[in-house]
């Protein structure tokens, strides 16, 4: 069974993201599977223990707005119990999207991976690819 990594991104940085965490479930010996949020059911993640999901900032500091939010509130009902790393990019702020993004699962019964999600300012570049591998290694180990 893989893991599945759902996200959304407008200028790569995020699917970057995705596809490097990705690469650290796949490192740890299991399979991962990358989804594109408007490709993803709220049903296909009922039963998953572990998965991943990435989004960068928009707007106000709040999730993409058009798909990412619609899924997230639907699967909200859906997280308790389950095991969530949390990822995406942003270009300004301090990340309060993230903060709240956290919380909410958290406060949807899920355990976040590590308490709190997977940050990176604009591109990742090696190190921030390297911290998105380690984040997906970690999730496989669940």
């Amino acid at each position: 069974m893989s893991i599945k990594v759902i996200y959304w991104s407008a200028t790569g940085n995020t699917e970057a993201m995705a596809e490097a965490v990705a690469q650290g479930i796949q490192a740890a010996g299991k399979e991962a599977e990358l989804i594109r949020v408007g490709d993803a059911s709220v049903d296909a993640l009922k039963d998953e223990a572990v998965f991943a999901l990435g989004c960068p900032a928009m707007g106000a500091e709040v999730l993409e707005e058009e798909e990412m939010e619609p899924f997230v509130a639907e699967l909200e009902a859906h997280v308790k119990g389950k095991t969530i790393a949390l990822f995406g990019s942003y270009g300004w702020g301090d990340g309060e999207w993230m903060r709240d993004w956290t919380a909410r699962m958290q406060n949807a019964g899920a355990v976040v991976l590590n308490g709190e999600g997977l940050t990176y300012q604009d591109a990742p570049d090696a190190e921030g690819l390297a911290a998105c591998e380690a984040l997906g290694r970690k999730l496989a180990e669940v």
